[in-house]
């Protein structure tokens, strides 16, 4: 399923893997990780799933996608 939410995946060299982050779920810092790239992507897409499951069953109204330029704002 396609999630219109912003992705963001730093590279960590502390914890030497991607690091994702969804600003449009601000309740972490970082959701999930990846060790490749690739694999960040994939983690990053089945957490927006899960998390918009999880807002509709609790009966949560799902937030609204932001726009790049106030993404970019919070980077």
């Amino acid at each position: 399923m396609k999630q219109p939410y912003t992705i963001i995946i730093l590279w960590s060299k502390e914890d030497s893997c991607y690091l994702v982050h969804l600003p449009e779920f601000p309740s972490q810092k970082f959701h999930t990780y990846g060790d490749y790239y690739e694999e960040a992507v994939e983690n990053a897409c089945e957490m927006l799933e899960l998390l918009v499951e999880e807002y509709q069953q609790e009966g949560k109204s799902l937030l609204k996608p932001k726009n790049v330029q106030k993404t970019l704002q919070l980077i």
